[in-house]
């Protein structure tokens, strides 16, 4: 690194944004008319949670079938009494401004002349009414592209990839005795092997959730909790992580474990069938197929626990040929291809990991507990979720803190930035045997799998406690001698995430949401969320103090 590239008297530095899907590509937009952006994406650029998602984007219009309030009350239903409402009301309020934003740079949304901005809008579990405005079946590839484009094209923005995120630089690292810091991040370029010292006026964590912390997942590779893990060994605080959302409906298929089968097809009229061709979810229930994710993943589980079968069946034969095809183009595509004629016969599906609704505390301009340090997207925890996502949230969020989150950063003076250190190699050498990083990786996924899914008890989560702090033993000796690469990083941050996921999982004395104990079946009256705080002098989240409290700084 040269000296100009750490030297605090060059003005302005650049924000840097670690992730590459919506929400980072939203903020790096919002941002890259006044300042220079670097965009860090450690894979290929549509191996971003964004590009996998189907269903679409909320857009509440206030017509007359649909309004804040409303949809409001959906998010507060699915959210199973954690929502925040102040956030979930903010978010709502803009959500039309946030669809028609996405409009104006060129996402190509399925049209409807008669409807709000010429837009067709569909119904997904959970809704009341349609409001969620989609590009047929491939809303976020179609939002991605759109957004991808845009930035390659702006003189601001630099995407660096593949580039991983190492660890944040905070006060620490420069010694200050004031209070705690951001001052920018160590970064891995993964081609050449090299961590460079990238300083920042700014950095913003937009990499995604934890999903491949699990065995099953609908989520891309990238999906390795690493701004999650990253802020908490920064000291900033983690909430709800025991709510992990499993998508009831992935394809059960032998050459694609991971393809989701978007929740508008029930949305739009397809039955969950067990083999013998029996609907089960009218009886767990009343809204049937249309029940929440956390509900209906739960059922399916259920059914399929009771009948010893692997999956069941997702039938939508009776929308027709021609439907499908224009409405759901890309599933009729993808199962065609696998030897699945979606129009004649039902479609195999079994529940997987999928979303993570909680993450790093956040207020609704992304500041964390760390000055200089933003967080937006699925890596944080707003209130807005709950103990279950409301489906279509997700990109909604993205937007509208994205932009929010862009804002703050443009309104702070910019403050004395010290000298950086660099990345000290002198004392590791290259790896030896990679094989001790893919066993761990495959054992931690397996044991998360099985003993921290969909239905929990306390023994299982305290084996899994102890797998995962034996593993981490490993991981970390192993992080401490020899020189870093993607996948050694990718395993300690899902490590740190699974230890999260787990103690926050064995503090929630109830079932609420997505998090169903055996041991407390029952919901409490009254419940909040799980906020962890690590103390300073602690590395190891077993010295944590666990707290109960909301979130300070929403409204603000």
């Amino acid at each position: 690194m040269s000296a100009s590239q750490n030297d605090p008297s060059v003005a302005p530095l650049p924000v840097v944004v670690i992730g590459a899907g919506l929400a980072g590509l939203t903020v790096a937009l919002q941002l890259a008319a006044e300042r220079r952006v670097i965009v860090l994406a450690k894979r290929n650029l549509d191996e971003a949670a964004t590009a996998w998602a189907q269903g679409g984007i909320v857009g509440v219009f206030d017509g007359d079938d649909d309004s804040v309030e409303s949809h409001v009350r959906d998010t507060q239903d699915a959210g199973a009494g954690l929502v925040d409402e102040h956030t979930a009301r903010f978010i709502a309020e803009r959500s039309a401004e946030a669809v028609a934003w996405l409009v104006g740079r060129g996402v190509p949304f399925s049209p409807d002349p008669a409807g709000p901005l010429g837009l067709h809008l569909t119904r997904e579990g959970g809704h009341t009414v349609r409001r969620i405005a989609h590009a047929a079946d491939a809303t976020g590839r179609a939002i991605h592209q759109a957004l991808l484009s845009e930035v390659a094209q702006h003189p601001n923005i630099e995407v660096r990839h593949p580039w991983m995120a190492v660890d944040l630089i905070t006060s620490r690292h420069v010694r200050r005795q004031e209070r705690p810091h951001c001052y920018g991040v160590y970064a891995l370029d993964i081609r050449s092997g090299r961590v460079e010292t990238l300083p920042a006026s700014a950095v913003v964590l937009a990499s995604g959730g934890v999903g491949k912390v699990y065995r099953y997942t609908s989520n891309p590779d990238t999906a390795t909790g690493d701004g999650i893990a990253m802020a908490w060994r920064a000291g900033c605080r983690v909430g709800n992580m025991e709510f992990i959302q499993f998508h009831p409906t992935c394809l059960y298929h032998p050459q694609d474990r991971s393809f989701l089968i978007t929740e508008a097809l029930r949305g739009e009229g397809a039955y969950l069938r067990l083999p013998d061709g029996t609907r089960f979810m009218p009886a767990h229930d009343p809204r049937a197929e249309l029940a929440p994710r956390d509900i209906t993943a739960r059922a399916i589980d259920f059914e399929m626990k009771k009948h010893g079968i692997d999956h069941v069946w997702l039938d939508a034969t009776h929308l027709g040929e021609d439907f499908l095809k224009s409405h759901f183009p890309t599933i009729h595509a993808r199962c065609l291809a696998l030897g699945i004629d979606i129009a004649k016969r039902p479609i195999p599906v079994v529940p997987a990991a999928h979303y993570t609704c909680g993450g790093v505390v956040t207020d609704l301009h992304g500041r964390t507990d760390l000055p200089g340090l933003y967080a937006v997207g699925e890596t944080t925890y707003t209130g807005l979720h709950g103990a279950n996502r409301l489906a279509s949230n997700s990109l909604l969020e993205c937007v509208v803190l994205g932009q929010t989150c862009a804002k703050h950063i443009l309104e702070q003076s910019a403050c004395d930035r010290p000298m950086l250190p660099v990345w000290d190699e002198s004392q590791v050498d290259d790896g030896d045997e990679q094989v001790v990083i893919s066993h761990n990786w495959d054992e931690l996924r397996l044991v998360m799998w099985n003993y921290v899914g969909i239905v929990r008890t306390t023994r299982r989560l305290e084996r899994a406690l102890h797998r995962i702090h034996l593993l981490r033993g490993e991981i970390d000796e192993y992080y401490a001698n020899f020189r870093v690469n993607r996948d050694l990083l990718e395993l300690r941050n899902l490590l740190e995430c699974a230890e999260l996921i787990v103690r926050s999982a064995l503090m929630r004395h109830e079932s609420r949401g997505l998090h169903f104990s055996r041991d407390f079946p029952d919901t409490l009256p009254v419940s909040f969320p799980t906020v962890l705080m690590r103390e300073a002098r602690s590395a190891r989240l077993g010295d944590a103090e666990t707290l109960r409290v909301w979130p300070i700084g929403k409204g603000s």
